[in-house]
């Protein structure tokens, strides 16, 4: 293993390469603790670290964008966005191909149909970046950005909010959201990995110590190790199920084109347990954020008691460790586990394909047949693969029911599930740059 990693340094264009995306990385993060205009800095510190010692925490979404954003968002700061938008874009897209018959078509297209999908994401990611900076700057000034926070300093975070403010704080929030943009394909052309799911995972691995730390504060050595192994216990798990998948065998028979033979190989069609990934977890939690932020609007402003259904959201669908709450957050994820996989996966498109290059499965008749045998296994495989990420999503919420942890726990929900996959596939390109100019990878 030691000589393996030895290997990489050794060798010039892939050490370079790492150091590129190293660089790039240590950029990403310097750029998280940069203030954007006009932010009242020593006023946002504390709101985030109260003399009490609780910590200043956000609800609902804002808790979701400040994981992904590495702790940006709760300080204002010019990344305070994260990768957020292009995320958001990204999956906004890629549903629109099952509306837009042209989306359908550049992503048949091929590498060109695939360029022009990517500038429509370029272009809805700085659309939503800047959406999404009005409603944070929004969301500061009245305050209600550390509502478990009531002190002064947390409603005068802008120290100044006149018109020309508030648009240089837009520009700069959403010019932060484009550099990230920039950088993460930056990386991906230039260094190792993808460079937008690496960046995602800087951001949630910079939480890490932060989250340990506080459950040893609160908690104490004992249950601060406790945690540890069951996280070590948790992430072997999730390294098992995400390399899971169930191969279905293919068949090519053979073609004579002039005096060549082609075909005649044996392959298989990998169904992963796990085909969503974390987009089912992110789809559910924004989801389950609009009855919160609805009920928030409906609020008096003269002070008199709300509305009954006003109340009874509040108490059963704005905290985690409300047993209401965690039942909808987990159906919520089934559902839309099974909805993503019947998006992004075809059975008959696949079945087509395979017909057209004279594929076939053993035993099953080519066309119609083989679409509906994929799509019988394809939804029993999804079956257990949606109850993992419910179960998977539901530890932070377990966590602080059990042991007061934050919503940001380390091992669980989307975190454990972005930090196993793109480590996973980062090593796997590592390794596959090593075989192919030392003939041994990393991995053995």
């Amino acid at each position: 293993m030691f000589r393996a990693v030895a290997r990489i340094f050794r060798t010039p264009d892939l050490r370079r390469k790492i150091g590129f995306t190293l660089g790039i990385v240590a950029l990403f993060r310097l750029g998280s603790f940069i203030p954007a205009p006009f932010v009242d800095f020593a006023n946002v510190q504390a709101c985030l670290n109260p003399a009490d010692g609780t910590g200043g925490t956000a609800s609902g979404l804002y808790e979701l964008v400040n994981l992904f954003s590495g702790g940006a968002l709760l300080q204002l700061s010019v990344f305070a966005l994260g990768i957020m938008p292009y995320i958001t874009s990204s999956i906004i897209v890629q549903l629109l191909r099952v509306v837009i018959p042209h989306f359908d078509t550049l992503y048949k297209e091929g590498q060109s149909g695939q360029a022009k999908l990517t500038q429509y994401t370029r272009y809805l990611t700085i659309a939503l970046g800047i959406l999404q900076s009005t409603t944070l700057i929004t969301v500061a000034r009245s305050g209600a950005l550390f509502p478990s926070n009531s002190a002064p300093a947390c409603s005068s975070l802008i120290t100044n909010e006149s018109w020309y403010a508030i648009m240089l704080m837009v520009i700069t929030m959403t010019a932060g959201t484009g550099l990230i943009m920039w950088m993460g394909e930056l990386i991906t052309e230039r260094g190792i990995g993808n460079g937008m799911s690496l960046l995602i995972f800087t951001s949630i691995a910079a939480r890490f110590p932060q989250s340990l730390w506080s459950i040893k504060e609160s908690n104490g050595w004992e249950i601060l190790l406790l945690v540890i192994a069951v996280g070590v216990l948790i992430m072997g798990a999730v390294v098992f199920v995400e390399q899971s998948q169930r191969r279905i065998p293919v068949q090519y028979a053979k073609r004579m084109v002039g005096r060549r033979t082609y075909g005649g190989n044996n392959t298989y069609i990998p169904i992963k347990v796990n085909m969503a990934g974390v987009v089912p977890v992110i789809f559910a939690s924004s989801l389950l954020y609009l009855p919160a932020l609805i009920a928030q609007f409906s609020l008096p402003a003269d002070g008199t008691a709300p509305a009954d259904w006003v109340v009874w959201i509040q108490n059963n669908l704005t905290s985690g460790d409300n047993p209401l709450y965690m039942a909808v957050y987990f159906l919520l994820i089934v559902g839309f586990t099974y909805f993503y996989v019947a998006i992004t996966f075809n059975p008959e498109e696949v079945a087509d394909n395979m017909k057209k290059y004279g594929g076939f499965i053993p035993g099953i008749r080519a066309g119609r047949p083989t679409a509906e045998y994929l799509d019988y296994v394809l939804t029993r495989v999804t079956l257990p693969g949606s109850l993992y990420l419910g179960l998977i999503a539901l530890i932070p919420l377990f966590a602080l029911a059990l042991i007061n942890a934050n919503s940001n726990f380390p091992f669980g929900g989307a975190s454990i599930l972005i930090i196993v996959g793109v480590g996973l596939e980062t090593v796997k390109q590592i390794d596959s740059q090593l075989q192919q100019r030392h003939y041994e990878g990393l991995l053995r």
